[in-house]
């Protein structure tokens, strides 16, 4: 069993910045992949940032350039940087771990950005 952290999240201007972060924890566990996911009201939860174990980095297209994606392995951690923020990226954020075959997740953090 994989319990995942979050923290971070808040209430930022547009324009500004937050960074969450994610802390794995639990029992002779491997992570493969790592990553956030974000679900507005009334939308459906969409892919925002992943990393695998190696460092390779995909992103959601809106937020490509605003938002860096990181992992510390020897902390089981991943952080999402987020700059820029718009009031469009208001969601909750849940990270993620792959610890095959099964897939973990946070509780997910608040983020709102007001206009």
């Amino acid at each position: 069993q994989v319990q995942l952290v979050e923290s971070g999240g808040g209430l930022v201007q547009a324009g500004g910045s937050l960074r969450l972060s994610c802390a794995a924890s639990g029992r002779g566990f491997s992570i493969n992949g790592m990553g956030w996911q974000r679900q507005a009201p009334g939308k459906q939860r969409e892919l925002v940032a992943g990393i695998t174990s190696g460092g390779s980095t995909n992103y959601e297209d809106s937020v490509k350039g605003r938002f860096t994606i990181s992992r510390d392995n020897a902390k089981n951690t991943v952080y999402l940087q987020m700059n820029s923020l718009k009031p469009e990226d208001t969601a909750v954020y849940y990270c993620y771990a792959r610890v095959s075959p099964y897939i973990y997740w946070g509780q997910g953090t608040q983020v709102t950005v007001s206009s």
